[in-house]
C-alpha cells in the first residue's frame, strides 16, 4: 500500500473528513467514521517498519500525511498523531537497536490504537519528571496512580502510554519508568472535554488508580532530567513535529480558502474582485510566506532525524548533537505561532462572512490556536534557548570590563 500522502488520503476521501468535521465539532463528539476509514487505509501502521507488517513510512512521510489531513479534518489529525507519536518513537528506538518498542509496533501492526498519556496539570517538565506515582512490583512490573490530562483519543484508545515516578527509587536519584497500559476499570476517562477549539479530538482527562504496566510492557527507565534515551527522545521529536506539521496543516487550507474568497468576492466601492486589492493581496503573500517556511523547517529537520534513526546521512543532513530538543520545540514553536498569525491574516482578508458559525475558516481559527498550549510552549521554549545561551540564572560569571 502506498504512503503517498495523495495515495493514502485521497480527495474524496478528504471531502467527507471535512463534512464530517464541521458535525463533530459542532456536536462536540469523536469522529468515529474518520477512525473507522483510517483503520481501513493502513493509517495505524502507517510508521511500523514493512519487515514487521507495516507501511513502512519515514517520519518525513509522516508528516506529511498528518499536513494533508489536518486540511480536511483537524482535530482527527490531532487525534491520530497521538498514536503516530508513540509508533514513531518506537520506531525511532528500534532502529537504534531498543529491543523493549518491539511490542508497541508489532501491535500497531495489528491495527491496534496507541494514546498518549504523558500531560499532567503543573507539570511543566513534561517527558522528564512526573507527578504519577509508580509502584515497583514483584514480577518486574508496575501499579501506576496519577492523572493524565489531554488524553487524545480518550474515548477509543486500545493501549496508552504512560510514565510515572518510581516509589522505591532513592530522592537523590529519582527514576521515571515509561509502560503501556490497556483499558481496566483502574483507568477511568472522565467526560470533561468542551473547548473552544480541536472539539472532536475529545482530549479527555484520564486518571490512573493503580492502573497495571506488565513488565512485558515496560518500555524504559530513565533519570529525571533531560536525558538521551532514545525512547524518549523519539516522542519529544515526533511530537514536536507532528504537531508542527498539523497546524501547518491548517494554516495551509486556510490560506487556499482565502485564494477562493478573494478571487471570488467583489469591492463593490471599489469596483474589483478582492484578488485585485494591494492590502489582500499583501495579506494572503504574508501568510503564505508564513506557512511555506515553517514547512521548510518541519522537513529539514525530520528528515535529518529519520537519517539519525537509519545512519543514512546523505548531503545536506545534519546531525544536531545537543541541540536536537532544542531544535525539536523550536520548529514546533515557531510553525504553531506561523499558523496561527497566517490563519488571521486570511480571516482579515476575507470579510465579516468568516465571522460567522457556518464557515469553515471560522472553526480553523478556532481549531488553530490550540497550538499555544501544546509543549513545548513560548515560556518553556525560550526558558531552554535562554539556558543554551546564557546558562543557569544565578551560575557564576566572569567580571564585567568596566
Amino acid at each position: 500500500m502506498s504512503t503517498t500522502a495523495e495515495d493514502l488520503l485521497p480527495d474524496p476521501l478528504l471531502s467527507t473528513f471535512r463534512e464530517r468535521a464541521a458535525v463533530h465539532d459542532r456536536e462536540n463528539t469523536f469522529p468515529a467514521e474518520d477512525l473507522a476509514d483510517l483503520r481501513e487505509h493502513g493509517y495505524l501502521r502507517l510508521l511500523v517498519p514493512t519487515e514487521l507488517g507495516g507501511l513502512g513510512a519515514s517520519l518525513l512521510e509522516a508528516t506529511r500525511i498528518q499536513r494533508r489531513l489536518a486540511q480536511a479534518a483537524p482535530a482527527t489529525a490531532l487525534s491520530m498523531n497521538m498514536h503516530l507519536v508513540v509508533t514513531g518513537a518506537a520506531l525511532h528506538a528500534h532502529r537504534l537497536g531498543m529491543d523493549s518498542v518491539r511490542t508497541v509496533l508489532e501491535d500497531a501492526a495489528a491495527d491496534t490504537l496507541f494514546a498518549f498519556g504523558i500531560s499532567e496539570a503543573g507539570n511543566d517538565a513534561m517527558l522528564f519528571d512526573s507527578s504519577t506515582r509508580a509502584e515497583t512490583q514483584e514480577d518486574g512490573g508496575y501499579r501506576v496512580t496519577g492523572t493524565k490530562i489531554f488524553t487524545s483519543l480518550a474515548p477509543v484508545w486500545d493501549r496508552l502510554v504512560v510514565h510515572g515516578r518510581i516509589a522505591e527509587a532513592s530522592e537523590a536519584e529519582p527514576r521515571l519508568v515509561f509502560g503501556v497500559l490497556e483499558r481496566t476499570q483502574e483507568v477511568e476517562t472522565l467526560d470533561d472535554w468542551d473547548t473552544h477549539g480541536m472539539r472532536p479530538s475529545q482530549s479527555r482527562t484520564t486518571r490512573l488508580h493503580g492502573a497495571a504496566i506488565r513488565a512485558d510492557r515496560v518500555l524504559t527507565h530513565t533519570p529525571v532530567g533531560p536525558n538521551p534515551d532514545p525512547f524518549v527522545m523519539g516522542v519529544f521529536g515526533a511530537f514536536e513535529l507532528l504537531i508542527a506539521s498539523v497546524y501547518t496543516g491548517i494554516a495551509e487550507r486556510a490560506v487556499a480558502l482565502g485564494i477562493d474568497i478573494a478571487t471570488t468576492r467583489r469591492s463593490v466601492t471599489k469596483d474589483i474582485v478582492h484578488a485585485d486589492d494591494p492590502d489582500i493581496r499583501r495579506r494572503l503573500a504574508a501568510a503564505a510566506l508564513a506557512v511555506d517556511g515553517a514547512i521548510l523547517q518541519i522537513e529539514k529537520v525530520v528528515a535529518d532525524l529519520d537519517a539519525l534513526g537509519t545512519g543514512d546521512a546523505g548531503p545536506g543532513i545534519t546531525d544536531h548533537g545537543p541541540r536536537w530538543f532544542l531544535h525539536f520545540s523550536g520548529v514546533k514553536a515557531r510553525s504553531t505561532e506561523a499558523a496561527i498569525a497566517a490563519v488571521d491574516q486570511v480571516l482579515r482578508a476575507s470579510g465579516g462572512a468568516q465571522y460567522f458559525r457556518r464557515s469553515e475558516l471560522e472553526r480553523l481559527s478556532r481549531d488553530v490556536r490550540a497550538g499555544m498550549y501544546h509543549p513545548s510552549d513560548e515560556e518553556s521554549v525560550h526558558a531552554s534557548y535562554a539556558k543554551a545561551l546564557l546558562g543557569e540564572i544565578g551560575m557564576s560569571r566572569p567580571p564585567l570590563d568596566r
